[in-house]
């Protein structure tokens, strides 16, 4: 071959390895994006590390980290830190905040309406609270109320069945919660009011010094695992079981505008370890109340149940809130009538499986 030729070729050669490289390289960009950074400020109602809760959100910021390769960064911030403990909802609203962890019953000042979606007296248990808001509508119904506000909210866990309170003293009948000062919110809260309670709205913090001070005398919180931190048995020695909030749900909950921003990947991302911690929020519950029950037994706490006659007028003073309600209300009324029909429907199968299988189990 003649040297010119030879070169020719050997120049054309050496064109396509380097083109066929450039190619290649191209293919590459094809799968390699560049990585995204996201970073959403989450404010809670609680104290930082709270038990369950608190350690509940911390664990959702470290899931959402790992599950997003590290794309996805969220700061939590426990109360006070960057707004206080009820005003997350309109730190949130404004877009100071990209989300928060709360209870939706706080906000019932905004609106009546969002006391239903915690929970309210004799109504869903947990389970049966789940059920509603994922396959009864109850969590839609929810985001179209709190879009008004600039808010989308998840699931973001549920207290399981609480208890009554803390009593200073014992309630053996209806006259003695007259005139009583005790901490309740939401619906519960409500109801006891038309018992001759008067109900007073306490971030976790304030608790504690109010009815060591005397300013309350009682107060409801949760239960037997987070009680027992907040150091109640040390003042009040009377124990309830409860009827108030069977199946309270918490909330995550994000800034409208923010959350349309994020890519679709990145929503359902979220969306999957919010379910997660929602599911094991309640097993915690569980797990933590059965073994802090046994401390406070040992401590002298005296458990104590609910006398029929307290009951019974708590079961009357409930419909007779919801009326008032429904008639102050048009978003409560409308939320009400998605309620009730799968609250019976539900509670006739619970009362049939579970109602049934305890008593045969604990008989």
């Amino acid at each position: 071959m003649k040297r010119r030729g030879f070169l020719g070729v050997t120049a054309a050669a050496a064109t396509a390895l380097l083109l066929g490289g450039c190619k290649r390289e191209e293919s590459k960009k094809v799968y390699i994006s560049k990585k995204r950074k996201i970073t959403i400020k989450l404010a809670t109602s609680w104290p930082a590390n709270f038990p369950i809760m608190g350690e509940g959100v911390n664990e959702f910021a470290k899931q959402v980290h790992n599950a997003s390769g590290g794309e996805v960064v969220v700061k939590v911030f426990a109360k006070n830190l960057l707004v206080p403990a009820l005003g997350v909802f309109d730190a949130c609203s404004a877009g100071q905040i990209e989300a928060f962890h709360s209870g939706p019953y706080y906000w019932k000042g905004k609106n009546p309406a969002f006391s239903l979606f915690g929970g309210f007296p004799f109504g869903f248990t947990s389970n049966e609270m789940n059920a509603w808001m994922l396959y009864g509508g109850g969590l839609e119904i929810w985001r179209k109320l709190y879009s008004k506000y600039n808010l989308y909210p998840l699931l973001g866990g549920n207290t399981d069945v609480q208890m009554g309170g803390w009593f200073r003293k014992e309630i053996k009948s209806l006259g003695d919660l007259k005139g009583l000062k005790m901490r309740i919110p939401g619906l519960g809260g409500e109801v006891m009011a038309k018992l001759g309670v008067n109900p007073i709205l306490l971030p976790a913090g304030e608790i504690y010094t109010a009815l060591d001070r005397g300013t309350i005398d009682a107060t409801e919180w949760v239960g037997p695992a987070l009680d027992i931190k907040m150091g109640f048995y040390k003042v009040a020695k009377f124990y309830y079981s409860g009827f108030h909030e069977p199946g309270s749900v918490l909330e995550l909950t994000f800034n409208k505008k923010f959350w349309q921003t994020l890519p679709h990947d990145i929503q359902s991302l979220l969306k999957s370890c919010a379910n997660e911690l929602n599911a094991k929020m309640v097993y915690n519950f569980q797990a933590k109340n059965a073994q802090a029950l046994q401390e406070l037994k040992k401590l002298g706490v005296t458990l104590k149940n609910w006398p029929d006659e307290i009951v019974e007028a708590a079961k009357k003073a409930l419909f007779q809130v919801i009326e008032e309600q429904s008639s102050k209300s048009q978003d409560f009324k409308e939320v009400w009538s998605k309620i009730e029909p799968f609250w019976q429907q539900n509670r006739s199968w619970t009362s049939l499986g579970l109602k049934n299988y305890l008593e045969m189990r604990d008989g």
